[in-house]
């Protein structure tokens, strides 16, 4: 078994996201003594943004890659590589202009790869990246899970469409709203969200159980 946690909030220490996705990635290994965990965290090692050398050389034959085109390739490669090795698949993000961070945004433009993670046959495009369970965690400033707000945001329904896109479609969310609304509604927020997380690996053990 492993775990791939994947953080992206600017905000470090003082993230909300990243506390709830790390409490939830430690308590599923600790829950599990063959669960191993990985974090690549996009702060501390953003990936590149794709690029010419990036668009050209996934369709050239390895041998024939320049340099430059090998060097972003192999980017892309590793964190294939990463997602491909996880059974479960934890991302969080901050709730940043109605959608995920950019950094995220480029750690999907590596992973959503023709040939790799989906291919396209008679039927149309199939998602390769399958078997996988997914807690997505999404911390914001206002409510935009239900109310007048849900059209605003784009981040969970834009991850669930391209993570479906390559074969991932058990999808969770773990919500962390209102932290902009003050102290107490920070407290509260945090406080489901732990309630959640607890819920999940209270389900994954029984789940372990019955296996």
């Amino acid at each position: 078994m492993s775990t791939l946690l994947v953080t992206s909030s600017p905000r470090g220490a003082a993230s909300h996201s990243t506390r709830i996705a790390t409490e939830l990635a430690e308590k599923l290994v600790a829950a599990d003594p063959s669960n191993t965990l990985v974090v690549r965290d996009l702060v501390a090692n953003p990936l590149p943004h794709i690029d010419a050398d990036y668009a050209s050389g996934i369709y050239t034959p390895a041998e024939a890659r320049t340099p430059r085109q090998a060097e972003v390739v192999g980017v892309s490669d590793v964190v294939l590589d990463e997602l491909f090795a996880a059974d479960t698949v934890i991302l969080a993000t901050g709730f940043i202009n109605f959608n995920i961070s950019s950094t995220l945004k480029s750690w999907v433009d590596h992973v959503a790869r023709s040939g790799k993670s989906f291919a396209y046959g008679e039927n149309g495009p199939k998602g390769l990246v399958t078997g996988k369970k997914v807690y997505i965690v999404l911390a914001s400033g206002g409510i935009y899970s239900e109310g007048a707000a849900v059209q605003m945001d784009h981040a969970i329904p834009y991850l669930r469409s391209v993570l479906g896109f390559i074969g991932m479609t058990d999808v969770d969310v773990i919500r962390i709203e209102g932290v902009g609304m003050g102290a107490d509604a920070v407290i509260a927020a945090l406080a489901k969200a732990t309630a959640k997380v607890d819920a999940v690996v209270a389900a994954s053990q029984q789940v372990s159980a019955a296996a």
